[in-house]
């Protein structure tokens, strides 16, 4: 069998802060794009990002102002309209899989998302929903910290994985929280149940793990497109957390179809994290899942948020804009998404 390459997902020590963007446009009037690119449609942009800091060893550095920031889209430097400061709140959903596959580790899914919950922030409002077949919303959101630690202990569930449709129901949610900074957090395998049922049929003629991979075209899916284009218009970063059961190098009885599946959809988890400013995290162990719940925490309280308005006689042409922000001490590296399309 051909050996399947799927793009390494980077390991990330707990000291060394990853550093995420999401970029957002608010428009004043949208439509859905469905390109497998990067395109939100708009009239009137403001473009937002998420932004870490470290100096050379790599620890976070939080204590910069407005005035330490300047940002270059396409090498022509922007004023910077709007700041955050790490400490802002934000808004989040932590999204619990409680499909079938999950059945065997809640006692540790729950005691890792407590974990999660001490690292965050006071004013941090969370909202915790689970999702199956259905999706519900176990409470809205909430600074009780106490409240949101026994709707956790109420999930439970089997049955099948509606994942995209639980995360736009969180997008929805999230939409009414308004100008505050948004994240979502969610442990799942990535393996939907409607999205594997279609991958199925078309990797059915499939040779080899390759074969299957491209006749899937996992980045193109329309489900992502339209997760990915929703979270770009208010600006939330997504927080995959990817349970080994979905780890297609660890079947049992690989081959080309169930690879391919398999392979698919840990990319969507990918493109999910990459293109929402977020950041994939594989859990190798389920004893590790409390440290790793607390490190996507720790990494949300080491952004900045700088936002500036994109040129506005710029042609909605669907061409790349390149983004790089500079820190005025040269000692330090600010890292974001590197850019956008826009149309």
């Amino acid at each position: 069998m051909t050996q399947l390459r799927i793009p390494a997902t980077k390991s990330f020590k707990p000291t060394l802060f990853i550093l995420t963007l999401a970029l957002i446009f608010l428009p004043t009037s949208v439509s859905r794009a469905q390109e497998t690119d990067d395109v939100v449609r708009t009239s009137i942009s403001l473009v937002q990002l998420n932004v870490g800091v470290v100096d050379k060893d790599g620890r976070a550095i939080t204590s910069l102002t407005r005035n330490d920031f300047t940002v270059f889209e396409d090498g022509v430097r922007q004023s910077i309209s709007q700041f955050e400061p790490t400490n802002a709140p934000f808004s989040l959903v932590l999204l619990l899989d409680v499909s079938g596959s999950t059945i065997n580790f809640r006692p540790q899914l729950k005691l890792a998302t407590q974990r999660f919950l001490d690292a965050l922030a006071p004013e941090d409002r969370v909202a915790v929903i689970q999702f199956n077949a259905k999706t519900k919303k176990l409470i809205d959101f909430s600074i009780n910290r106490n409240r949101i630690a026994y709707a956790i202990e109420l999930a439970e569930g089997a049955g099948e994985t509606h994942f995209y449709d639980a995360l736009k129901y969180a997008l929805k949610e999230l939409e009414k929280e308004g100008k505050r900074r948004k994240a979502i957090v969610v442990l799942t395998d990535g393996l939907d149940t409607e999205m594997r049922n279609l991958d199925r049929g078309i990797v059915a003629r499939a040779q080899t793990d390759e074969e299957a991979l491209a006749a899937i075209k996992p980045e193109a899916s329309g489900p992502l497109t339209t997760i990915l284009n929703a979270a770009d218009r208010q600006g939330v970063t997504i927080y995959p957390l990817a349970l080994p059961s979905g780890d297609p190098k660890r079947l049992p009885l690989p081959g080309p179809d169930i690879t391919g599946i398999y392979a698919a959809a840990r990319i969507r988890l990918q493109s999910l994290a990459m293109r929402t400013g977020g950041r994939l995290t594989e859990i190798n162990r389920l004893d590790q899942m409390a440290k790793l719940y607390a490190e996507v925490a720790a990494d949300l309280r080491t952004l900045y948020t700088v936002a500036y308005q994109a040129p506005a006689d710029r042609p909605r042409d669907g061409k790349w804009h390149e983004i790089r922000v500079e820190v005025v001490h040269p000692a330090l590296i600010a890292r974001t998404r590197p850019g956008y399309y826009a149309r």
